[in-house]
């Protein structure tokens, strides 16, 4: 039994290993200022100056990323519901994964002239969504795997594991594959592998193809070792049931003050986190004028401080609870937000530097691997506080309810860049926003129980 249950655990962290490159390679390093650069050169080309051009790029992925969140805002809590009731949760990710797979490979047909542009943004989101989405089955699945003092181990683990896959993805693709749009060669100096023709960016498109690959072989051992727990075969589902209990689990949130207080709080700073990954690397490219293999190393640097920092908060989280944990990450965060917002390639919280300075570059690699560290434990913690929150029967539809409220204001970051891009002409100043989402969820934190509190 032990060992059965060693290998579920192992399985369960498998699902972080292999869907990781969607966000590390897709969402912030590689795919995202592919695509920034694309509609920027596009956009150019239909008369806009330089930082209108700009401007509009980071709007139109904030767009995306504002549909995607809301959509998977009212879809999460009915299909926890609906995988709580059945008692199943693989056949979900087994679907979610299909179309995860699809999507990933679709990316290719992203043009350098900016063919396919909007088409393939959906494409994207698209696969974004059934990313999420199976996470959130997923992790429905850790409340079973250890006790509450365990679970945050187990979190934390997986979570470094998965950012251990980010980077191991990110050295394949960099040296091998993805294309200097200057030069033509990759980091090693050498053309992309395979033929592939690096005056149509065929190596860093790819990268989706790659992703696709990469997720179909490593969640092997997920669906090998990982079973959904047994049912009563009379327990029957229906939409109508689903609803109720919802509903009722609704009421029951609103009652509970460390509950209501922790999912709104997250809420606000978890949305501002998925800012900070999706607009990162697109900060890279049109502010500090990065190219893909620098934003890759960028990537790399980040990753890796993600899966020291994650596993160590993980440890942190077993001894102390995920409440400091998540406190201190979100402290460093608003530290790093501050610094973007008021830096850019000639001067940094307004002293004037030297033409071609490098110190941005510096700046901007020290935030990524605290954007890395900070966040990839902030997300453990997170996910660990849930468990603590969330009702023994019912984990999907506890992180359902989790995915809402990550996702019912998923529109306030992108939006809030959106507007503030557009309001200042500036790419740096959209990023105050996210600032203010950050202060907002750790003061909520202040009436959260470190213990957790049950949804019932």
């Amino acid at each position: 039994m032990a060992t059965a249950q060693k290998k579920r655990i192992w399985g369960w962290m498998f699902f972080d290993w292999a869907q990781q490159p969607y966000f590390t390679l897709g969402l912030t390093f590689i795919f995202g200022p592919y695509f920034a650069g694309v509609a920027t050169e596009l956009f150019l080309s239909q008369g806009l100056t330089g930082d209108a051009a700009d401007a509009k790029a980071q709007s139109l992925w904030a767009v995306g990323q504002l549909v995607a969140g809301l959509f998977i805002a009212v879809t999460a809590p009915f299909l926890g519901a609906f995988a709580d009731n059945s008692g199943r949760k693989i056949p979900w990710i087994a679907v979610f994964s299909v179309i995860y797979v699809i999507a990933s490979m679709l990316l290719w047909r992203l043009m350098p002239n900016g063919q396919n542009l909007i088409m393939t943004l959906v494409i994207f989101y698209i696969g974004f969504f059934a990313a999420e989405s199976a996470l959130n089955f997923a992790n429905a699945i850790l409340p079973s795997l250890g006790s509450k003092k365990e679970v945050g181990r187990i979190s934390g683990s997986a979570a470094a594991f998965g950012y251990w896959g980010g980077v191991a993805a990110l050295l394949i693709m960099l040296p091998l594959m993805v294309e200097d749009s200057k030069t033509g060669l990759t980091m090693l100096g050498n053309p992309p592998l395979f033929g592939l023709d690096a005056s149509q960016m065929q190596g860093t498109r790819s990268v989706g193809p790659f992703i696709g690959i990469w997720y179909a072989i490593f969640m092997i051992p997920f669906f090998m070792w990982v079973r959904d727990d047994k049912r009563p075969p009379s327990d029957r589902t229906s939409l109508a049931k689903v609803t109720r209990e919802l509903k009722a689990t609704l009421r029951s949130v609103y009652k509970r003050k460390s509950v209501l207080n922790f999912l709104v709080g997250s809420m606000f700073y978890r949305d501002a986190l998925n800012a900070l990954y999706a607009f990162g690397g697109v900060y890279a490219k049109l502010v500090l004028e990065w190219e893909t293999i620098s934003i890759g190393i960028f990537g790399i640097v980040a990753a890796i401080a993600a899966a020291i920092t994650t596993w160590i908060g993980g440890l942190f989280d077993q001894r102390h609870g995920p409440k400091p944990v998540i406190k201190v990450s979100i402290w460093v965060l608003i530290a790093v937000s501050t610094t973007i917002v008021f830096m850019d390639r000639d001067s940094i919280f307004g002293f004037t530097l030297a033409e071609g300075s490098t110190l941005p570059d510096t700046v901007l690699f020290i935030c990524g691997a605290c954007i890395g560290g900070a966040g990839g434990a902030l997300y453990s913690a997170s996910r660990s506080m849930m468990v603590r929150h969330a009702h023994p029967d019912r984990p999907a539809e506890a992180f359902g309810l989790f995915a809402l409220s990550g996702k019912a204001t998923a529109f306030l970051a992108p939006a809030g860049i959106f507007i503030f891009t557009m309001m200042t002409g500036s790419a740096q100043l959209g990023f105050l926003p996210v600032i203010f989402l950050f202060l907002i969820g750790l003061y909520l934190l202040r009436y959260v129980n470190k213990d957790g509190e049950p949804t019932v």
